[in-house]
């Protein structure tokens, strides 16, 4: 999956843009990195634009069994979920949905009712998915965007060549476009870009910091929670 946002609705991680300056290394803009992922990486896949704001797109194609790619829309927040929950029926009661629920239905329900009791903490939601997954949620209507990260699903992110930040769970699809600064997107943590920024939801009195990454390494940064292990940085 990808997803793509201007510096109109994230803020650039200052982390990110060091690694990328410190070694010269390919970009590309974030246009071209939609088009070479619709057009080689997954020609199969569906996409949506966000105006022009972001773009989203996903495709089925060699996804693992235990982490299905799925998206969803509705009253104006998009969604793109890789994973499964396994307290999706208990959560589904909770707020409200049908039986026949999927995991991404339930994020955005879920959201919703983030978003109208505020300010009710985020952490609390995001504490309650039990499972493995990472999606990428933007609230059309606030501009809002909401990036989460839990289990052993893997979600990279980087900044392109003119000031986009994109996030997938490939990181070759965003290695030719980002350069060095490449990061790991960390677990028990979400970006909020009307929340604060880099948080840890599993600890959330914890800091969030970035290691920089050895030259060698494909990633330039890792980020670390404070307090817990660090992550290890892709070869």
């Amino acid at each position: 999956m990808l997803a793509v946002f201007s510096g109109e609705v994230v803020e650039v991680p200052a982390e990110l843009v060091a690694a990328g300056s410190r070694t010269p290394s390919p970009k590309t803009k974030a246009s071209e990195l939609v088009a070479r992922f619709l057009g080689t990486s997954c020609p199969a896949a569906v996409s949506v634009r966000l105006a022009d704001l972001g773009h989203l797109a996903y495709s089925h194609a060699n996804q693992a069994l235990l982490r299905p790619r799925s998206f969803a829309a509705k009253d104006e927040v998009f969604c793109l979920f890789e994973g499964v929950l396994d307290n999706l029926g208990r959560l589904s009661q909770q707020y409200g949905l049908s039986k026949g629920a999927n995991e991404v239905l339930l994020v955005i329900e879920a959201y919703k009712a983030l978003r109208d009791r505020a300010p009710y903490p985020a952490s609390l939601m995001l504490a309650q998915l039990a499972g493995a997954y990472a999606f990428v949620l933007f609230d059309a209507s606030t501009n809002s965007l909401l990036v989460a990260s839990g289990g052993d699903v893997p979600l990279f992110w980087g900044v392109t060549a003119d000031g986009c930040v994109a996030f997938s769970d490939d990181i070759d699809v965003l290695k030719g476009s980002c350069g060095k600064s490449l990061a790991p997107f960390p677990q028990g943590c979400f970006y909020s870009n009307a929340l604060g920024g880099l948080k840890c939801y599993e600890n959330p009195k914890n800091k969030v910091t970035a290691v920089p990454a050895n030259e060698e390494e494909i990633c330039g940064a890792t980020f670390q929670v404070e307090g817990a292990t660090v992550l290890t940085a892709l070869h």
